[in-house]
This record gives structure tokens, C-alpha cells and sequence, in this order.
């Protein structure tokens, strides 16, 4: 299920309803730990995709703090990048959550430009095991991705949802 949400510019902003591993974009958005090695949600599984060579690139990079970002191959997925950003743990919206999961696509935006991909996609970083409430996440994801001096770079940017409620989400902050 895909639904064009809105234009930026030249670029279409669009959330669906899809597994990010079988995405055929330049990028997808891993919602990672600090660790970058691997973990639980979209993180098991787009390591999982991809295969043991992201595992063995992402041990070289030594990790990544909330709010930043690091880009590697993408191995066996469709998408040649997967970009790692750590998102933050919510603990009740007073701790600056909202500036560190806006600096998450901002760097992912960055990292994308820098690699010349024109399409990516990003989960709903932080919505899950991290606590951050999916209506507030996607309105800060929407601000974050328009306020990016990197959009007009890009071709398409899509929230891919992991099922039809959190996609509700997108549609909402898409049309406030």
C-alpha cells in the first residue's frame, strides 16, 4: 500500500506499508542501538538481510551516539546503503528526545547526499523498543526531512511503516 503524502519541491514525499528490507531504494534507514551490531525490530532484520558482511563493517565503526549517523553497504539488500542512526530512548519528552530524533534524519539526509543516492527510505526510528510516541515521532520526522538543506537533492523520501497504524501517523503529520 503506497500513498503519495505530499511534494516537497521536486521531491515526493511518501509513506507505505512495507517490509525496508525488500526496498528498492539508494538508501534505507536502519533504526540502530549504539552499537550498531545488530539488535531487535528493523535493526534484526535489515542485519539479518543484508548478511554477516554488515555485521563485520559495522564492528569497524566502533559504534554511533544518539542523534548521529554512519552509513555502510548494503550487501544483499536491494538498497547499495544502509544508513545506521541512533535514535533516542523517550523519557517523557523533557530530555531534548525530540532535537536528537530530529538530528537522526537530518544526518541521515546528509550522509545520503554525500553518498549521491536520490531515493531513501526510514522506519519510524524510535517507536518502538526506544518508547518514542509514533504521533509525535512523525511530526518531528516530517519537520526534520522539509527542513533539510539535503531534500532537494533527492528524489523521493519514504516513511515506510510496519503496519497500517503507525502509518496513520505519517498521513496525520502529512496533513496538520
Amino acid at each position: 500500500m503506497k500513498t503519495l503524502t505530499r511534494r516537497a519541491g521536486s521531491t515526493e514525499l511518501v509513506s507505505v506499508v512495507a517490509d525496508i528490507t525488500t526496498l528498492e531504494v539508494g538508501a534505507i534507514v536502519n533504526a540502530a542501538n549504539e552499537t550498531l551490531l545488530g539488535g531487535g525490530g528493523v535493526d534484526g532484520a535489515i542485519h539479518r538481510a543484508a548478511g554477516p558482511e554488515l555485521l563485520v563493517e559495522c564492528r569497524a565503526l566502533g559504534g554511533c551516539a544518539p542523534g548521529d549517523a554512519r552509513i555502510t553497504a548494503g550487501y544483499r539488500l536491494p538498497a547499495p546503503f544502509v544508513i545506521h542512526t541512533v535514535g533516542p530512548r523517550w523519557a517523557g519528552g523533557a530530555q531534548g528526545e525530540d532535537d536528537l530524533l530530529a538530528s537522526c534524519y537530518a544526518r541521515a539526509l546528509e550522509l545520503a547526499a554525500e553518498a549521491e543516492v536520490s531515493t531513501i527510505a526510514f522506519p519510524a526510528i524510535s517507536t518502538g523498543v526506544f518508547g518514542f510516541p509514533a504521533a509525535r515521532a512523525a511530526k518531528v520526522a516530517l519537520a526534520a526531512v522539509l527542513e533539510s538543506p539535503h531534500l532537494d537533492a533527492l528524489e523521493q523520501v519514504t516513511f515506510c511503516c510496519f503496519d497500517r497504524a503507525s502509518l496513520v501517523h505519517y498521513e496525520a503529520a502529512f496533513a496538520a
